[in-house]
């Protein structure tokens, strides 16, 4: 007979599912669900739609059904903000949240008095969060309740909101697939499909067109395009719509008017490089563009334009660092956003260890222009204009425009501001003096002034905004926003924070500090993290002395 002891040692260790836990997590995915890694935080935000909150059994059912170790299950959750994890017996959060935007654009239009206001004036059933960027800097400050967006309301407003229901994402106009097949869309797709381009055509026709990456980095868009081509194994494409950095909405503005340019780019890329599929990683702030892309591939494949599955649209969950584009894929294959060591390059070793081509949406949006002739697609960008100027928004303009002409086209200065600094990339870019707002905004032309143009945001600072103040904001941003896997980062991050909440700056510890954190950091996020605090050493030395 086998005894008690040897019965004990074949029992399962650990949390175990029960069966009506089971029963109702299976009743949540559906007859099919997919069961690879890479749909996990896809199941996470199923569940957590219907509950409002993740609660812990449901974690321990998925973790059985995915076949994954729940302590894997748990760390992802804990990753990502907006997941919300409440063990058994403990207390959900309220059934609505309204988070509101407290990044440097929102914080200069006043986001700390709305969040009091708020908290004065909610009941216990909605909870109030203060939040990093939404992508909403044009109407700040902004806020989002439930999965409504809003931006400019009072309290009294967003409040309103929730007692009316009215917690749904809304569906922007936009140019749907008729529209854009009437300005000639899938015509260069058209091409490549039926072999009328082959992909050495595209290439040379993006190298002659001079595109660069337009997500920060600049890099030139041909040769990424090349080196997946060249490299051996399963291609895919994936289009990072995760745009984070506070001051940047570009992104935004394209996928709420031309979804289409982007799933064009995108599918032209495919083609060219011959990709397994293409995924779309689209920020989780952005629920009214997930409706819209939702809506647009699933007519796609109705269409037989492009087979089933093919397209997958996946959702952030609230993690800035996902933005960079090794984390972001990390994401994908449903894990902790945490940046990759370089090399080897995703172009090499990518999405689920294959070369990858990863592009942002904006740089996507430019291709098919480009295939079907346009000589100026690649010599314009968008750039993000906020602050203190009377028109905030996206506007479009030749690569290399200056802050002064910008600043023009946004109506210039608002009322009663003149003109003291600028942020040319958005929070990682650097602070530069109103003196050098005739130096052009382009990849390589600010770097020997401790700045670079990054995402093209470009932030207006007055005689009336406290720099000091400015760099507290920025680096209180990053502090939060740091993945934490390296110390240079993570430790870097909140070091500077305290040096800065001191009365006086400390000069050299400063700079010592920003150049570990430029030099040891695994990622952009740490290396740019210290130019806010540089950039005023640099350029402003009379608000230290």
């Amino acid at each position: 007979m086998t005894s008690a002891k040897s019965k004990a040692r074949h029992l399962p260790k650990g949390r175990q599912a029960d069966a009506k836990d089971r029963a109702e997590l299976k009743s949540l995915l559906g007859s099919k669900p997919s069961l690879e890694r890479t749909s996990l935080l896809e199941h996470l935000h199923l569940i957590q739609d219907v509950h409002g909150y993740l609660p812990a059994r449901l974690l321990v059912a998925l973790a059985e059904e995915m076949n994954l170790p729940l302590s894997e299950v748990f760390e992802t959750v804990r990753f990502y903000a907006h997941f919300d994890y409440v063990e058994d017996g403990g207390k959900p959060p309220p059934p609505v949240t309204v988070r509101v935007c407290t990044s440097l654009p929102c914080a200069m239009a006043g986001s700390a008095r709305l969040v009091e206001e708020l908290r004065a004036m909610a009941g216990p059933h909605v909870r109030i969060i203060e939040a990093p960027c939404m992508g909403g800097c044009d109407n700040a400050p902004f806020a989002m309740a439930g999965r409504y967006r809003k931006g400019g309301a009072t309290a009294k407003e967003l409040l309103d909101l929730v007692t009316e229901g009215r917690l749904n994402a809304v569906i922007p106009k936009y140019a749907d697939f008729g529209a854009w097949m009437e300005q000639g869309g899938y015509r260069a797709f058209g091409r490549v499909r039926r072999g009328e381009l082959t992909a050495e055509d595209v290439i040379t026709l993006i190298e002659k067109s001079g595109l660069r990456g337009l997500g920060g980095a600049g890099f030139p868009a041909h040769v990424k395009w090349r080196a997946v081509l060249d490299a051996e194994g399963v291609k895919y494409v994936v289009i990072n719509a995760d745009e984070g950095e506070p001051g940047t909405f570009k992104d935004r503005h394209i996928l709420e008017r031309s979804p289409h340019a982007v799933l064009e780019g995108a599918l032209i890329a495919a083609e060219t490089l011959k990709a397994q599929g293409v995924y779309i990683y689209l920020r989780d702030e952005y629920p009214h563009i997930h409706s819209v892309l939702s809506r647009e591939i699933l007519l796609l494949e109705d269409l037989n334009i492009i087979p089933k599955k093919y397209v997958h649209l996946r959702r952030g969950a609230g993690a800035y660092i996902c933005g960079e584009e090794s984390a972001l894929l990390e994401s994908l294959e449903g894990k902790r956003g945490w940046p990759r060591q370089k090399p080897p390059y995703v172009s090499e070793n990518g999405l689920f260890g294959q070369p990858t081509l990863v592009h942002n949406v904006e740089t996507i949006s430019r291709i098919p222009a480009i295939l079907n002739g346009d000589k100026e697609a690649a010599r314009k960008r968008l750039y993000s204009v906020l602050g203190r100027v009377r028109r905030p928004g996206v506007y479009e303009a030749p690569s290399g425009a200056t802050a002064r002409q910008l600043i023009e086209m946004a109506g210039g200065m608002a009322d009663g501001h003149s003109l003291r600094a600028f942020l040319p990339g958005g929070a990682s870019g650097g602070i530069l003096p109103a003196a050098l707002a005739d130096e052009p905004l382009d990849f390589g032309t600010l770097e020997k002034h401790g700045a670079f143009v990054g995402s093209g945001a470009l932030i207006v600072l007055s005689d009336r905004d406290d720099l000091k103040e400015v760099a507290r904001n920025l680096v209180a941003f990053f502090a939060e926003e740091s993945c934490g896997q390296c110390t240079p980062c993570r430790q870097g991050c909140a070091t500077a924070l305290r040096l800065l909440d001191k009365k006086r700056w400390e000069r050299g510890l400063l700079e010592d500090l920003g150049h570990v954190m430029r030099e040891g950091s695994i990622c952009g996020l740490g290396q740019a993290a210290p130019n806010a605090f540089l950039s005023i050493l640099r350029h402003f030395p009379e608000e230290i002395s």
